[in-house]
């Protein structure tokens, strides 16, 4: 089925904002720090990978795939990387063209980037694709309604859903909950909640009450840390 893309803004050239929710994909100070200061380093990253031969990520928001290209690159250089799944939830896939231009901003990740790029082809639902090693696992539509599929390996299943591992990290980057409240929504994450594996963590870069309220109902134990690039704070947090 089609999918709606985003309509777009680029600002300082190569800067994606989103019209629709008035808000930017990633920090104009710089998208590859904020993902390594916000989501690997606030999951505990990439320390965590050495020490395991699985790693399930899951994340709401796949947006440009920076998330997902920064942690696959952060576990493949690792001595021994391990396995990795990565789950995200996307409600306007971008295109092809629109992905290619997001994603040039970070020569850094280039050959994982083509890569994606090349397998690029959302499609409204589920699809699973392997990017270099990775098991990238997309639900294209409300993830209020996608998250329902998932089933973890430790439950029984039916022929519909799809069957993940329960989730190590998650990465809580969807647009402002201002802007965007359905991805913080209290239902939701208690959904994610039951997802994750005993002392999984979780990242995100806003600190806004409700939905600091929202987490600890779902189940989480959380903290605020400092923000990235002059953000006052963020928060992390495990699961009790």
């Amino acid at each position: 089925m089609s999918t709606n893309p985003p309509e777009l803004q680029w600002l300082d050239g190569d800067v994606p904002k989103a019209m629709g929710f008035e808000d930017t994909y990633f920090s104009k100070a710089g998208g590859l720090a904020e993902t390594r200061h916000v989501f690997l380093a606030g999951n505990q990253l990439p320390a965590r990978f050495e020490t395991t031969k699985t790693f399930t990520i899951a994340e709401f928001g796949f947006g440009t795939g920076l998330n997902f290209l920064t942690a696959l690159a952060a576990s493949r250089a690792v001595e021994n990387p391990p396995e990795l799944t990565f789950v995200s939830f996307e409600l306007f896939p971008m295109t092809t063209d629109q992905l290619a231009k997001a994603l040039n901003a970070f020569p850094e990740l280039s050959d994982l980037a083509g890569e994606l790029v090349e397998k690029w082809q959302p499609r409204t639902g589920w699809m699973q694709v392997n990017v270099a090693g990775a098991n990238l696992v997309l639900g294209v539509g409300d993830a209020r309604e996608l998250i329902k599929d998932l089933k973890p390996e430790t439950q029984a299943a039916d022929t519909s859903s799809i069957v993940i591992p329960l989730v190590d990290a998650w990465f809580l980057d969807g647009f402002s909950p201002a802007r965007n409240p359905e991805l913080w929504d209290a239902g939701l994450l208690r959904s994610a909640a039951d997802l994750t594996a005993p002392e999984g963590t979780l990242a995100t870069y806003t600190a806004a009450g409700w939905v600091r309220r929202n987490l600890v109902a779902a189940g989480f134990l959380i903290e605020k840390k400092s923000g990235f690039a002059g953000k006052r704070e963020m928060v992390i947090g495990r699961k009790a």
